[in-house]
Formats: C-alpha cells, sequence, structure tokens
C-alpha cells in the first residue's frame, strides 16, 4: 500500500455528519440559523474528518516509504513528538508530546516517518494506553528492530475542563520491547536521553 498525505474531505460524509451536529446544536438549545452557526456544522463536519484522518493512513506504509539498509545499531530517538489526540470516552482532546526511540537491527527509516505514525494512530479515537502500544507495535512489526520504546506525556481535556477539573495535570504512558525491555542500561540510557 502506497502513503501520500492529504487532508480531503469526502463530500457524502461532510454532508451525512453537518446534518447530525445541526442537530446537536439543536438539542442543546442552539438557533442554527443564526450567523455565528450557520456554517458551524460544515465547519466542525471537516475538522472531525481531519482529527480522525488516521483512521485512513496505513503507519506500516508510511515507515516503508523511507526504509534504508544501515548498519547502525545504538539508540535513534526523536523526541518531543507534539501530539493531538480525541478521548474514545468523552471526544474530548488530550494532547502532549511522544518520545520514540528504537534500536535498528538492519534498516533504520526516515525521522519524520517516526512523527507520522504517531500522528496517525493519535488521529482516531483513543485512549492513552493504547495508542502508546500501537505506535511501539507499528515499529516492531515494520522493522524489527532489536529495541523499541515509546513515551508519551499527555493533558487530558476530559480531566482539566470537566469532571476532576484538574488542569495541569499529566498522564505519563510508557511502552517497551526488545532490548529497552531485557536490558536495564539500555532502558536508562533511553529515557535520560528523553528527559536531557
Amino acid at each position: 500500500m502506497s502513503y501520500s498525505n492529504n487532508d480531503l474531505y469526502t463530500p457524502e460524509t461532510t454532508e451525512k455528519l453537518a446534518e447530525h451536529y445541526k442537530e446537536i446544536l439543536k438539542l442543546l438549545g442552539e438557533d442554527t440559523e443564526r450567523e455565528g452557526l450557520e456554517k458551524t456544522p460544515l465547519r466542525v463536519a471537516k475538522a472531525m474528518q481531519f482529527l480522525t484522518k488516521g483512521y485512513l493512513e496505513d503507519p506500516a506504509a508510511i515507515l516503508n516509504s523511507a526504509r534504508f539498509r544501515e548498519e547502525y545499531q545504538q539508540i535513534v530517538l526523536v523526541k518531543d513528538i507534539e501530539m493531538y489526540s480525541m478521548c474514545e470516552h468523552h471526544m474530548l482532546p488530550f494532547y502532549g508530546k511522544a518520545h520514540v526511540a528504537y534500536i535498528p537491527n538492519g534498516f533504520i527509516t526516515g525521522v519524520s516517518k517516526l512523527t507520522r505514525v504517531v500522528d496517525t494512530f493519535a488521529r482516531r479515537f483513543q485512549v492513552q494506553e493504547r495508542l502508546t502500544v500501537q505506535i511501539r507495535d507499528c515499529i516492531q512489526q515494520t522493522l524489527n528492530p532489536l529495541g523499541v520504546a515509546v513515551v508519551i506525556e499527555a493533558e487530558h481535556m476530559c480531566m482539566t475542563m470537566r469532571g476532576v477539573k484538574k488542569p495541569g495535570s499529566l498522564t505519563v504512558t510508557s511502552s517497551v520491547r526488545g532490548s529497552f525491555e531485557k536490558d536495564n542500561k539500555t532502558r536508562a540510557e533511553a529515557l535520560s536521553l528523553i528527559k536531557s
């Protein structure tokens, strides 16, 4: 499967989503004919397609689109990757930073492809725990590295703007395989690089 980056909206999906969002606004007591809201259902329909575009992307194809033979066998780390996702429980955003490390085993990938893999899985309805594992598993299965580690730090709007209302609180998840799982020194080195 080939990979191309695009932000195209499906007209039929956009129209159906807009109809539903218009009804939602009415159910919440809004006047959907007033100037400020007249085009809101259409805008939200397009926004939701963008925010969930990860369903249409193949993360393995992204990694394979820039896969190169290389004998480097040390840690490759891309850190502080901005990440935006949607909580599947409340359909509110959670956002923060992802840190992705791997130790190549004969093949490397373009570092920008690691950030695109993060985006692909983040642009779906998610929980942070699953998101962390999906990124790890995709890299492990596609590149077969000696080890892979993923750490995500995120603030969840479902916890900060509603519910317990604790702004500024971060949720941190991590998932490791291979060398990072078996070798404490390697794992410590990766965590040190992330914190530095």
